[in-house]
């Protein structure tokens, strides 16, 4: 890929993107009265320009692209548009980006450090 491109979205992706890495105690089934341990690994990036949030699945080719649209009482709000990658994509977005980040490097790195052991 190429490598100002990756750094284009890396710095887009730290300024307005936002990362979840959490553990929580849940029903893998909904009417299950067992519980387990589970892990929840997301990045997603939102925007009200669709071409943008278009352009970084079409690049990084992982992700979904979603509408999110605005809530009912919201008057004056636009649409927006959800790029979000869960798990393991998450972590090949990681590596990627974990070079040209600033704010979010602590979150990107126990990402990587989750999924490879180091």
């Amino acid at each position: 890929m190429d490598k100002e491109k990756i750094a284009y979205l890396a710095g887009l992706f730290d300024a307005d993107g936002s990362i979840t890495y959490k553990q929580y105690y849940r029903s893998h089934k909904k009417n299950s009265n067992k519980k387990y341990w589970t892990w929840y690994v997301r990045m997603e990036l939102s925007m009200i320009n669709e071409e943008v949030v278009k352009y970084i699945h079409e690049i990084l080719g992982v992700g979904t692209v979603r509408k999110k649209p605005p809530h009912k009482t919201s008057l004056g709000k636009r649409m927006q548009y959800r790029w979000r990658c869960n798990h393991r994509e998450a972590l090949g977005v990681c590596k990627l980006f974990l070079p040209h980040t600033i704010v979010k490097k602590e979150k990107i790195k126990q990402i990587i450090n989750h999924y490879e052991g180091r």
